[in-house]
């Protein structure tokens, strides 16, 4: 019988490949460095069969065109390689996706599927640094979590239990560990109403959002510009209490919290923490461990790592 074997929740950040030279708390990004690479050792002990990637899109493979809820990448998974991330053709499980794709219909969890997905540093951070050389066959699943309205909180412990169930609903005895890649607290210099951009770099990244499928390199480098020059905002203090949380499993209790809330708590980037949910979901909002918390304002990102076993 197939089962979920391990959960693991962890933040992301490009600026981890391209900035490090600028960081200044070196103590907390190496500490959080070598979370990942404890996480990493924890997966690999595991000896999964394949990782469901839960995370999110910056808008290099989905596009203000069309922006589902969730998105589960069913057959070929290209990485864009922005900032020093995997690029092109990833491994992939293409047959467990489409059945999950088709249970978790079934269970009454809609997901979209994509026969060709691009992903972005949202997956392949998660696969640069927490399956590295393990060659595990990834199935991404993509959480809408920037372009209003995101899905409800509930829906996403939903969407998790319901992989849970799709998953030990197969035949085969297959290892799987479900990675919930982004948060934890962070402000993006994002428009928070896509409709009503503010100012020449709001209306320069609503447009880079509607037109830049097929030349989203285009864009790239004022993208990179705006998001560089961002003032750090965190919240530290719900950073800590969401991990301490995780490990006394109470996750739970997120699932009530609306958009709004996330975003007043926790800023426009902690609605990522919805891939956390799902994750944690999965694994029946079992008690974890948080190996690292890393506030790190020169990623602008508070950083954390925690693994949860069923």
């Amino acid at each position: 019988m197939a089962r979920v074997v391990l959960g693991v929740g962890a933040s992301h950040s490009t600026l981890m490949n391209t900035h490090w030279d600028k960081v200044v708390h070196t103590d907390r990004a190496e500490r959080f460095r070598d979370a990942l690479r404890e996480a990493r050792d924890e997966i690999a002990a595991a000896e999964p069969d394949l990782a469901i990637i839960v995370g999110s899109n910056h808008f290099r493979g989905f596009w203000l065109d069309m922006i589902p809820p969730f998105t589960l990448g069913v057959g070929e998974v290209i990485g864009s390689g922005e900032a020093k991330t995997p690029s092109g053709p990833q491994k992939v499980a293409p047959e467990f996706a489409q059945r999950l794709a088709e249970d978790l219909v079934e269970r009454g969890t809609e997901v979209a599927i994509s026969a060709r997905l691009q992903i972005d540093h949202g997956q392949t951070h998660a696969i640069q640094y927490l399956l590295d050389d393990l060659a595990v066959p990834v199935v991404p699943l993509v959480v809408n979590v920037f372009a209003a309205p995101l899905p409800r909180t509930d829906r996403c412990a939903e969407l998790g239990r319901n992989i849970a169930l799709a998953v030990a609903a197969l035949p085969e005895d297959l290892r799987v560990v479900v990675i919930a890649s982004g948060g934890l607290s962070h402000q993006l210099p994002w428009p928070d109403d896509w409709r009503a951009p503010e100012g020449e770099d709001e209306e320069f990244l609503v447009e880079a959002w509607l037109n830049g499928r097929g030349d989203w390199e285009s864009y790239d480098g004022r993208r990179r510009e705006i998001i560089t020059a961002a003032r750090p905002v965190l919240f530290p203090e719900f950073d800590e209490t969401f991990l301490a949380d995780l490990e006394r499993g109470q996750l739970r209790k997120y699932t009530s919290w609306t958009t709004e809330e996330i975003g007043k708590a926790a800023g426009n980037g902690g609605q990522e923490l919805r891939t956390w949910l799902v994750m944690a979901a999965a694994l029946g909002f079992a008690p974890g461990r948080a190996l690292a918390y890393s506030p790190m304002p020169e990623w602008l990102t508070g950083m954390g790592v925690a693994v949860i076993r069923p």
